[in-house]
């Protein structure tokens, strides 16, 4: 893990080349890579369940970083963070928001992907001061349709994974479309580009106290969305098997100032099989 984050390493041009950083905040030591230029208002990454940073697609980010700065976490626990991962969605919000707060940040963009999506709107409803844009993809609001269900819905295809010798993620991300098996076969080489420096895998024990997570936000009580009125874009492909695409139109519609864009067959992964276009989408978002 290096540098740490005093050393204020100078931002990466690539993905696969941004250092591995950490800082101490809430009693844990949380893993980072920031990239892109220094000036503007950076976007903060969330990602999904089970999750290290080289989990996410290095288009997307490096996509991203072309125009402004970015900044990926794992979470408490999770990858090489310290410290035990949380039972709720809230306390990833906490730990996220003091994390931001530790690197002097004033103001961010955030991007949540499935389970990060849930702690981006805890996010902005605790400390709606520090959110301009929020991008909501392959995610669902608290209560939403099908997501106590995840666990239910995934650890069939997690087996089936086990049983062919491919990542999970090639049935849970994708279609079983010609078109989206290419994109899965596609996406989980992306993920492999970068050699060193790669971050811890996620334990066991993180991933079943993650699905406990995502299994409460999906019990939770209907959260009063028209409360938030930060500008969000909420992505999803249109045949999202583990959580609902249904959720996303559901977030457009309570949502007072968001937008919707989903794409044709594609699944929870759609923004990663549909990489160019969501990117392009994306920073036409942020740069308004």
């Amino acid at each position: 893990m290096t540098p740490s984050h005093s050393q204020k390493a100078a931002p990466a041009t690539a993905w696969k080349h941004a250092p591995t950083q950490s800082i101490e905040v809430a009693g844990a030591t949380f893993v980072y890579r920031r990239l892109g230029p220094e000036a503007g208002v950076p976007v903060v990454l969330l990602n999904h369940w089970g999750a290290v940073l080289d989990n996410f697609d290095p288009r997307i980010v490096d996509g991203l970083a072309a125009i402004g700065p970015v900044i990926a976490l794992s979470y408490r626990g999770v990858g090489a963070s310290s410290g035990k991962a949380p039972l709720t969605v809230a306390e990833m919000a906490d730990d996220a928001i003091a994390v931001i707060g530790a690197l002097g940040l004033k103001q961010v963009d955030l991007l949540g992907f499935s389970l990060g999506g849930f702690v981006a709107q805890d996010i902005v409803r605790k400390a709606p001061h520090l959110v301009r844009k929020i991008i909501l993809t392959g995610t669902g609001p608290a209560g939403g349709e099908g997501i106590k269900r995840v666990g239910a819905v995934s650890w069939p295809l997690i087996l089936k994974g086990m049983a062919t010798f491919r990542d999970p993620k090639f049935y849970l991300f994708f279609t079983s479309t010609a078109n989206g098996r290419r994109a899965a076969t596609a996406f989980l080489e992306r993920l492999k580009e970068r050699q060193a420096d790669r971050d811890k895998p996620v334990t066991v024990a993180a991933f079943l106290r993650q699905l406990k997570a995502i299994k409460a936000w999906g019990e939770q009580t209907r959260q009063d969305l028209g409360a938030i009125h930060n500008p969000v874009l909420v992505a999803n492909g249109d045949q999202d098997k583990m959580v609902p695409s249904s959720n996303s139109i559901d977030l457009a519609r309570r949502l007072p100032n968001a937008e919707l864009v989903l794409y044709e067959d594609a699944g929870h992964g759609g923004i990663f099989q549909y990489h160019e276009a969501f990117v392009e989408k994306a920073r036409e978002f942020l740069a308004r």
